[in-house]
């Protein structure tokens, strides 16, 4: 499987015809992958009054404003929608996008939006029992004609998805990064496993204990592509890239300094197994570091990282 970069853009305080203009931006430079983030609030340390989109009516708008480039979410929370519903809705996207659609499934995190928008907040091993009943019910709906599922927290009787999606096996990803749970699911039911935030040996730690779990489950590790998320924080300005450089904590997960950098640190990644690179980009971010990047950086990346 060929190397597959991609940008994470949204939901984001910025005007949704410029975030729809970012997006063909980004369709037609050639990029493999687009994505949205499922938030209803901004992560902290932003502050929730900041604009912030819903993400399935993100990702129908980016179906159509796109031509080529693979679209999801890295990934939807699974306790924050009916997965039945929430099946529905991909299908529809898979017919918008004409069969471009990937899904991304995560247990959720960010405790301060589940209180806000009334969703209970289990403790983790209760939402990654969420999660591994939100996969099988949505696998099943997009690949069978009639899905019965009798779960601890889900019930679906019969139920049908039709149309079904254009795609014959709409490609199913989980986010995160914990080793007991969050892993073996992705090696029970996954197409794909991204990681977010990680240095390269971490993801190769990760990796290799994602194969483990593959080789407990009968599954051949080879069959899950894995992803890693990177911040994009490359600034043409030298002193302003050092500046944003020296505020960040954990440097770990981040494209840091000028864009002329970029290239030795996304191929760490890659030599660490990588399949797929996806920079988040989030405002204010800086035009023309981004134009060099995806124009100049990706081409390089990819002639030596076929």
């Amino acid at each position: 499987m060929s190397i597959r970069f991609g940008v994470h853009a949204g939901p984001h305080d910025l005007p949704l015809d410029e975030l729809r203009a970012f997006w063909r931006d980004m369709d037609q430079s050639g990029v493999d992958w687009i994505s949205v983030g499922d938030h209803f609030y901004p992560p902290p340390p932003l502050v929730d009054t900041r604009p912030y989109y819903e993400a399935i009516a993100l990702l129908s708008a980016m179906a159509v404003e796109t031509e080529h480039a693979r679209l999801g979410s890295l990934v939807f929370g699974a306790p924050f929608r009916n997965p039945a519903a929430l099946a529905k809705a991909f299908t529809t996207i898979d017919h918008l996008s004409h069969g471009r659609l990937e899904i991304g499934l995560g247990a959720g995190w960010h405790e301060a939006e589940f209180a806000a928008f009334g969703y209970d907040y289990p403790p983790i091993g209760q939402r990654l029992d969420i999660l591994e009943e939100v996969i099988q019910i949505i696998r099943s709906m997009l690949t069978q004609e009639r899905t019965t599922f009798d779960g601890d927290h889900f019930h679906v009787h019969d139920v049908t998805c039709q149309p079904p999606p254009i795609q014959t096996r709409v490609p199913i990803w989980i986010g995160g990064r914990g080793e007991k749970r969050t892993l073996r699911i992705a090696a029970r039911h996954a197409d794909g496993w991204n990681a977010n935030s990680v240095s390269p040996d971490e993801f190769s730690r990760l990796s290799a204990v994602l194969d483990r779990w593959c080789e407990r489950e009968g599954r051949n590790p080879a069959t899950i592509r894995r992803t890693v998320n990177l911040g994009f924080n490359l600034f043409t300005d030298p002193a302003q890239a050092a500046e944003v450089a020296q505020s960040i904590a954990k440097p770990d997960g981040w494209l840091l300094g000028t864009p002329d950098t970029a290239f030795d640190q996304v191929a760490a990644y890659l030599k660490a197994g990588v399949g797929g690179v996806n920079v988040l980009v989030r405002t204010p971010w800086d035009r023309e570091a981004v134009r060099i990047y995806v124009e100049e950086v990706l081409p390089a990346l990819r002639q030596q990282f076929p």
